[in-house]
């Protein structure tokens, strides 16, 4: 192969990419979408809340009543001499939205029954609020039951609270602050992102392949330069443009999240003052570990949490994150590359697609709960294997690994996509240049022993 000819490849495919209307309207428009993910939870969270219910209370047992207090979304009323099943019926004539009955009180199992009945379903907010009333109520009658004096404080004083600091030490001896919640977050969207990173760019270089050979351009093309020539300049141009196009993502994404971050800073700060709870709603903390809300929560919270994200190996997450797209982008490119120079439209091509998808797949549910077992078995193994060890390995890095176990991975890595572009380079100079039929794993094993 000519390095001089595969430039000037590499230079048409980058160039005829760029310059297209599609990537001007996904590079520009796709960090406006990004920002947007990014700052809708706390948008939707401020904006999103529950109408004002009315609540007719009917409660036979006495001690639910007093705890139920008016909130700006729930009103209660005292219905308790009146029946439950005729205020079910007749709720929105006396303009009720639901009738929360309460049962007589069990003196044997110190225990009630609740049941709400409402015209339309309540919010989850709602009714884990009126749940956690009657318990709160349920509780403080045990307590009294037991006619111990201030046993109600006693409960309280005896009730611990003590959350867990992690530090990791490092090689030298020092102590750095360690939130896993923060090492799980980062873990998720790095495997996220190599995997959607190489899942889109690999298919473009078939769809590009597939262009050619469907419109006979590359007939004329293989005329001028070897097959293989052409297929790694593909590949290479389009690395270019992935890289290109990420770069100018991340760049504009920060910048929109940082702009829109300080429009909208001083209204959330003003609509939530000074609540831990309604911060961690309106950032749709709700999923977070209950460790890290609890590390949120807490005064010195944003303080340990900024200090692991700087304790973070970001050089190497960085460094890591290019070699294993690199590699795990041309690893797939090749066999993808393959793959379309045995097809003539897409359509053909989803049966020999599935069996390189897979391992993608597995790498990405690995991936997902990676932060769980960092260091178990299958997380290794699958930081190891090249066709999966691009997503894992990174989802793996902000929980710290040993450099021999990350070279022996990129050296793997990378000598596995040398073999498979080899073999799909035996297979594309001939697929290429192959009409009319359609392609079977038989047909591309048959081209690739031919060479």
């Amino acid at each position: 192969m000519k390095l001089h000819t595969i430039g000037i490849i590499i230079r048409r495919e980058y160039l005829n990419r760029v310059k297209k209307k599609s990537f001007l309207l996904i590079t520009f428009l796709a960090p406006v979408l990004f920002a947007a993910l990014c700052m809708l939870p706390t948008i939707i969270m401020l904006k999103a809340k529950e109408e004002a219910k009315k609540i007719a209370v009917v409660d036979a047992s006495g001690i639910v009543m007093p705890l139920l207090k008016d909130s700006e979304t729930l009103h209660y009323t005292d219905l308790s001499g009146t029946p439950a099943d005729s205020l079910k019926h007749t709720m929105k004539e006396l303009g009720y939205d639901a009738v929360l009955d309460i049962s007589a009180l069990d003196p044997e199992e110190k225990a009630l029954s609740a049941s709400i009945y409402s015209l339309k379903p309540l919010g989850l907010d709602m009714t884990e609020n009126i749940n956690a009333r009657i318990n709160d109520a349920v509780e403080a009658y045990r307590i009294d039951s037991y006619q111990i004096e201030d046993l109600g404080s006693i409960m309280k004083e005896v009730k611990s609270d003590v959350r867990l600091r992690s530090y990791t030490i490092s090689e030298d001896g020092s102590e750095t602050i360690s939130e896993s919640g923060v090492y799980m977050i980062v873990s998720m969207l790095l495997g996220m992102a190599i995997y959607m990173f190489i899942a889109l760019f690999s298919g473009m270089v078939m769809s590009s392949v597939i262009e050619e050979k469907a419109s006979r351009v590359v007939e004329v093309l293989v005329s001028s330069v070897k097959a293989t020539e052409l297929m790694f300049g593909k590949i290479v141009g389009v690395a270019l443009v992935a890289i290109t196009q990420f770069v100018l993502w991340i760049a504009l994404t920060g910048a929109l999240v940082g702009v829109a971050g300080g429009l909208m800073g001083q209204d959330l700060l003003s609509s939530l003052g000074s609540d831990p709870a309604a911060l961690m709603a309106a950032g749709d903390m709700g999923n977070l570990p209950s460790g890290m809300l609890d590390t949120a929560a807490s005064e010195d919270g944003p303080a340990v949490i900024l200090s692991t994200i700087r304790n973070l190996p970001v050089g190497t997450i960085v460094l890591s994150f290019l070699l294993y797209f690199l590699f795990g982008y041309m690893l797939y490119a090749s066999i993808f590359a393959a793959i379309g120079s045995g097809a003539e439209n897409e359509g053909d091509t989803q049966q020999l697609q599935l069996p390189v998808t897979v391992p993608l797949l597995i790498g990405f549910f690995i991936a997902i709960y990676a932060f769980k077992a960092p260091d178990s078995a299958i997380v290794f193994w699958g930081s190891m294997i090249p066709f999966t060890s691009p997503i894992v390995m990174l989802a793996r890095l902000p929980f710290g690994v040993p450099f021999w176990e990350l070279a022996l991975s990129v050296a793997l890595l990378a000598l596995t996509f040398v073999l498979c572009a080899w073999a799909s380079a035996k297979i594309y100079r001939v697929g290429i240049l192959m009409f009319g039929k359609k392609t079977t794993w038989k047909d591309l094993w048959k081209w690739f022993r031919q060479n």
